[in-house]
């Protein structure tokens, strides 16, 4: 990267510290690990920005945007349930939640009946489907750490909603995978 891609890197990475920035004192919190998967996937993004729509029916463009399509509704269903069903509340006592993140009622509902995580569920599309647009090694490095980052932050999460769900979240991840329904 150089020049305007460092210039967007370093901006929006100012960004993304102020707003995580009491999950980064915090590195037990799901936020401190969403903060580095959201620092790859942006790398990853800067990097492959220039390939989106070079040779548009290779077979990694054909792959890439059934994922990116995945991500987009994922994020937007997602968001829709927590709102709609999850009553997020300002009042919900932990610092390190983002808005729409404190909900007081347990979301089983849509995708969230299927996986426990669509909003990083839609993390982990888009970065696979970032690196898929011109697949190389570096971007694949950066997917791998956008990924190992999610799988972090979702396990961080648990430990934080088996605390405040209690025994209803315990049951509740019997029932459901991860990220993808059925197998992850």
């Amino acid at each position: 990267m150089s020049g305007i891609p460092v210039l967007i890197f370093a901006i929006v990475s100012g960004a993304l510290i102020y707003i995580s920035r009491r999950s980064l004192i915090a590195p037990r919190s799901h936020g401190f690990y969403r903060f580095f998967a959201f620092e790859a996937i942006l790398g990853a993004f800067l990097l492959n920005v220039g390939g989106w729509f070079n040779d548009p029916f290779s077979w990694h463009q054909l792959i890439s945007w059934p994922l990116l399509v995945i991500a987009l509704f994922l994020v937007i269903h997602g968001v829709h349930l927590l709102r709609l069903v999850g009553k997020p509340d300002v009042r919900r006592d932990d610092a390190s939640l983002l808005g729409v993140e404190k909900t007081l009622q347990l979301v089983t509902v849509g995708a969230y009946r299927y996986i426990r995580h669509p909003m990083y569920s839609s993390l982990l599309f888009l970065a696979w489907g970032i690196f898929f647009k011109d697949p190389a090694w570096l971007v694949g490095i950066l997917a791998l750490i956008a990924t190992i980052a999610l799988v972090m932050t979702a396990k961080a999460e648990e430990v934080e909603d088996i605390s405040y769900f209690g025994e209803a979240y315990r049951k509740y991840m019997k029932h459901t995978k991860m990220f993808v329904p059925y197998l992850f």
